[in-house]
């Protein structure tokens, strides 16, 4: 059965970073649309994107589309998925969290980081003139891309544009998302290094009940292996295993 897939891009990154996804989606038959969100693109005005930005964005793909769609996100876009649902979820028929982050009511980003990793973000901040993050290289070859070359790594790096500090600090309303009945599924490369082992899975035990689908590769791998992804978002309603958390 043909899907429609609306994919969300994470911090840094832009719509661009899913074409390889979208390619593999349609070589199955399905399709895709994978937006930019305000802020990444190269040209945008940094300081004066909000958080609200974002999911007027969102939401506004999600109204272009004819027929409910799975809504997939990574990494940051997990909040992001979870602060637009609730005001658009006649227009999602499934919610994919892939290697996401998963917020309490009342939290950030930030929050969820690890002190120092947040202190460099802040830092990064506070000495940008236009109110965002830039792209870390430290961060991107040794977190997000541990295990990957270093010419897999450039060409990332060479994609990648300051991000908007409104979408790491703002603290996210989440308490409507958790009293929505839309299917999830977490998406979860297992041989991601960005964040401490174990932290992505504890975040998603907030959800409920999920479907859980992993494979191998690590944080990018979108990027760099989209077949695994794609692949894997195939199977979404077939082969997986539901976890129900008390």
């Amino acid at each position: 059965m043909s899907q429609h897939f609306v994919l969300i891009h994470g911090a840094w990154h832009g719509g661009w970073c899913w074409d390889g996804v979208i390619r593999e989606l349609e070589n199955a038959g399905h399709t895709a649309v994978a937006p930019t969100l305000p802020g990444n693109n190269p040209d945008d005005d940094f300081a004066s994107v909000t958080f609200a930005d974002y999911l007027e964005a969102i939401a506004a793909v999600l109204e272009q589309q004819q027929e409910p769609v799975i809504l997939v996100g990574h990494s940051s876009a997990g909040f992001l998925l979870q602060a637009v649902a609730p005001k658009a979820a006649k227009k999602i028929a499934h919610l994919v969290f892939h290697n996401a982050f998963i917020l309490p009511n009342g939290a950030s980003q930030l929050d969820m980081l690890l002190p120092e990793v947040a202190k460099i973000l802040i830092d990064a901040a506070m000495a940008s003139p236009h109110k965002s993050v830039p792209v870390l290289e430290d961060l991107v070859r040794n977190a997000l891309m541990k295990d990957d070359s270093t010419e897999v790594q450039n060409a990332l790096l060479s994609r990648l544009v300051a991000q908007p500090f409104v979408l790491f600090n703002t603290k996210v309303k989440t308490n409507n998302f958790f009293a929505l009945n839309i299917p999830q599924t977490v998406l979860f490369c297992k041989d991601d290094r960005s964040l401490p082992p174990g932290t992505y899975l504890k975040m998603v035990q907030s959800l409920g009940t999920y479907e859980l689908i992993e494979c191998p590769g690590g944080h990018e791998t979108l990027f760099i292996d989209p077949k695994i992804i794609a692949n894997a978002l195939t199977k979404i309603t077939t082969n997986s295993t539901f976890h129900a958390i008390a």
